[in-house]
Parts: structure tokens; C-alpha cells; sequence
């Protein structure tokens, strides 16, 4: 009996293994041991941002990240950081969230139309995407094109209606249902956004987002901006990089009219410095630019202390021009930019001329010494005692010629009569190496009788 009983045990525990090997694998519950990325989306979309975003994506993929959490809250931007945005969501392998805290506007809202989902806060809006050019007008007629273009795109990449994403960037297309009448451009709220099939979900925080991905209990890792992204998104936006090289070229120029080193040189060269620390951190600028930097402001140096006929100062300004271009991300911008500090230079010469004058070493460029009498020079003896005295004229004065006077022959010229040779003349006036005459009263009473 007790032999049977055993078996029994037996055959039961190895069905038992046999089926528990037959059951499929199990899914880990809530997303448990994987690993959800968050990744700011603040402020203007720029280069800077691009840079950030770039650097995240690549920590989460060598992470091993399971989804990407972008946290919107940007009232747009610049188009061609937007479009590389885009690229750098199309090339990754992980699963995108736009998940919208505040706002997504313009660039904002094509960058969370290109992640997979859309969750917004209540509260929240997304649209108003306009394209708009440097100076806040409507940009012409083809960049509206291309940028409509990639708004139907970015809608149809999820199924979603393309007719509201053209709402949110064309003004003429009229929803009245949703505020978007002509003249109007489209802006969801989190709840029009839903209904319309533009949200996925509505989640008040973290927690509900995490929730509705069934990630409720996954790693959390969050991506810090740091402090040199920081500086580097704010310099190398398109408004201030043309604020930085004018303080750059003013303070050099304010340096040339200081005694010594000061105040100005430094703010002008730590103005250019932190344009290419920007562009650096932000991976436009390689040492390269640095250094051509470098030279220029030693050939600048070089054209202050030897005489070299601008040939150095002309070289070192071309090359700090031309650093300037090769650490930029956009040509035109640093070529708008380079005339508006030429402009705000050249303004500030002009001005600094009239008013200030020529002081320290600007010094070097102005002959400032000149002769006078008081000093010791003369350039010609100015006969004043010869005033009153008469001669004879030597020769025809028509009006110059020469004249007897005082037992010595001189130039003289006439008052701006015609003298005839042999006559009286008087010295009415004299000026350097200049003599007035005047033919004598007397002389011309005698000839009268």
C-alpha cells in the first residue's frame, strides 16, 4: 500500500512539471524591471534643445531604455530644429510618448505629433502652429508649403485626421466648432484633443501616464539638463548670437580707446568666448573654430604693437570672421548676425570719433603731433618789419615778380593790379614767405605831372 501511495506522489508530481513546462511564459506584471526615460521638451525649440535631446536618446538606448516619456511644455521655436527633432524620434527604436504638462505650441505641437502617443494633462493645450519667420511676420508662401507638408505628415504617421493638424498651422482653414475660424488658428485642449483622437489618454501625473503604458512599476530615470546645456541652449539662440558678437566687437573697439587692459576687452572677448563655449557644448563647434579664433586675436595683438600697414589687423579680423562661421550651426544666422555687429561697430567708431577723439591705443593709428611756432618750429620767416617800407619793381608785377627793397631782391606779388617795371611800391602786408604790394601815391603823383 505504501508503495502505491509513492507512486501515485510521484506520477502527480511529474504531470504537475510537465504542465507547468507547457504553460506559456507569464508577462511580467506592470512593466516590472523596465526602464521608462523622461526627457524635458522646454522652452524654445532650438539647436540647444536638439543637442540635449540628442544626448538623451543615446544615454536611454545604451541604458537600455523600454519607452522615452518626451514632457512638453514649449511655445514653439525654430522649424529646422524641429525637423531635426523629428528625424531623431524617426530614427530610434524605442516607443515615444509626447506627454503634453503645459503647452505644445507650434514647433511643440509637430514635435509631439511625431511620438507614437500623445498624453496630455487636463488643463494643457496643444496647436497654434504657425510657421513665422526671424522677425515674427508670416513666412512666405513656400516655407508654409513645406511646413504644411510636414504637419499632414507628422498626422498621418499616427492615423490621426490630417485636417486639424493643417487647422493648427493655416489660418484659412475654418473649424468653428474649436475656435478656428478664418483668421484663426487651431488649439486643442487636453479634452478636444482626446475626442478628436490627438490624445491617447488623459493623465493628471506621472503615475496615471505610467498607468495607462502599463509601466505602473518600472524604473524611473529622469534626464537632467546640465549647466553647460544650459548656457549652451541660450547662446546659441538665433536673438542672442547677434547680441553676443555686438558686446564681442564693441568691447574690443572700447578697449582700443582704454589705457591698458580693462573692462571693455574683457567683456568683448568673454562675449566671444561664450558664443563658441555654446556652440561647443552644443556640438556645432570643434577646436578647430576655437583656434582660428585664437590666431585672430593674436594677429590683432601683433597689428597693435608692430607696424605692419593693417596687413595683420585685416588677417586677424578675417579669421575671427571666419571661426565664427565655421562653429556655427546656421550660415545665415551668423552672417545676419555678423552684419548687425559690423553695423553696431561701425556706429560706434563713427560716434566714439566725433565726441571722444583718438585715446589709448588707438593712439597707434593717428599721428597726433604736429608743429608750431610756440614749439620752436618754422616752416617760413614771416618778415612783419618789411610792412610800410617802399622799393622799386624789378620786374613786371602781373601780379607776381620781384622787387628792390631795402637793398634786397625779393617775390613779392601785388595787391592784384599790373605794375609796371621801374615803379614805386610799397609793402602793404606780409604772411610766411608771402609780400603784398601796392604801387607808391608818390610814384603815381609824379608820373601824374
Amino acid at each position: 500500500m505504501m508503495k502505491s501511495f509513492r507512486l501515485t506522489v510521484y506520477t502527480l508530481f511529474i504531470l504537475t512539471s510537465v504542465f507547468m513546462l507547457l504553460l506559456p511564459p507569464q508577462a511580467e506584471s506592470g512593466g516590472e524591471g523596465k526602464i521608462v526615460y523622461y526627457v524635458p521638451v522646454e522652452q524654445a525649440v532650438e539647436r540647444g534643445l536638439l543637442a540635449f535631446m540628442e544626448r538623451s536618446f543615446e544615454q536611454a538606448a545604451e541604458e537600455g531604455a523600454d519607452h522615452i516619456v518626451l514632457e512638453v511644455d514649449t511655445p514653439g521655436g525654430f522649424v529646422d530644429a524641429a525637423g531635426r527633432i523629428a528625424s531623431l524620434m524617426n530614427n530610434t527604436d524605442i516607443p515615444i510618448t509626447a506627454f503634453v504638462v503645459n503647452e505644445a505650441l507650434s514647433a511643440g505641437a509637430y514635435i509631439s505629433l511625431m511620438a507614437d502617443e500623445i498624453v496630455m494633462m487636463p488643463g494643457t493645450d496643444m496647436g497654434s502652429a504657425a510657421v513665422v519667420d526671424g522677425t515674427g511676420n508670416a513666412a512666405d508662401t513656400k516655407a508654409q508649403s513645406v511646413w504644411l507638408a510636414r504637419m499632414q505628415d507628422a498626422a498621418d504617421k499616427n492615423d490621426r485626421d490630417p485636417r486639424y493638424a493643417l487647422a493648427m498651422a493655416d489660418e484659412t482653414i475654418d473649424l468653428p466648432e474649436y475656435r478656428a475660424g478664418e483668421g484663426q488658428l487651431l488649439t486643442f485642449n487636453a479634452s478636444e484633443a482626446y475626442e478628436e483622437g490627438y490624445a491617447e489618454a488623459i493623465a493628471s501625473n506621472r503615475e496615471e501616464l505610467l498607468e495607462y503604458l502599463g509601466l505602473e512599476n518600472a524604473i524611473e530615470q529622469e534626464m537632467e539638463i546640465s549647466l553647460a546645456e544650459q548656457i549652451a541652449r541660450f547662446v546659441t539662440h538665433p536673438i542672442v548670437i547677434p547680441i553676443l558678437m555686438s558686446i564681442g566687437s564693441l568691447g574690443l573697439i572700447l578697449e582700443l580707446y582704454s589705457p591698458g587692459f580693462g573692462i571693455p576687452g574683457f567683456m568683448g572677448i568673454s562675449a566671444l568666448l561664450l558664443y563658441f563655449f555654446g556652440h561647443m557644448v552644443a556640438g556645432f563647434a570643434g577646436w578647430e573654430a576655437f583656434i582660428l579664433f585664437g590666431a585672430g586675436m593674436v594677429l590683432l595683438v601683433i597689428e597693435l604693437l608692430v607696424p605692419g600697414f593693417g596687413i595683420f589687423g585685416a588677417l586677424g579680423i578675417g579669421a575671427i570672421i571666419g571661426s565664427l562661421f565655421l562653429g556655427s550651426a546656421d550660415t545665415m544666422t551668423v552672417l545676419t548676425s555678423v552684419m548687425i555687429a559690423a553695423a553696431v561697430s561701425i556706429t560706434a567708431v563713427i560716434l566714439l570719433f566725433k565726441y571722444v577723439g583718438f585715446k589709448g591705443p588707438m593712439k597707434r593709428f593717428v599721428l597726433m603731433e604736429a608743429t608750431n611756432t610756440e614749439e620752436g618750429y618754422v616752416s617760413n620767416e614771416t618778415k612783419k618789419e618789411l610792412v610800410g617800407s617802399t622799393g622799386e619793381a624789378l620786374t613786371v608785377l602781373r601780379p607776381s615778380g620781384t622787387a628792390l627793397i631795402n637793398d634786397e631782391r625779393l617775390d613779392v606779388v601785388s595787391e592784384g593790379g599790373y605794375i609796371e617795371q621801374g615803379r614805386k611800391v610799397k609793402v602793404i602786408s606780409t604772411s610766411g614767405s608771402r609780400i603784398v604790394v601796392r604801387e607808391s601815391t608818390e610814384d603815381r603823383t609824379q608820373s601824374g605831372t
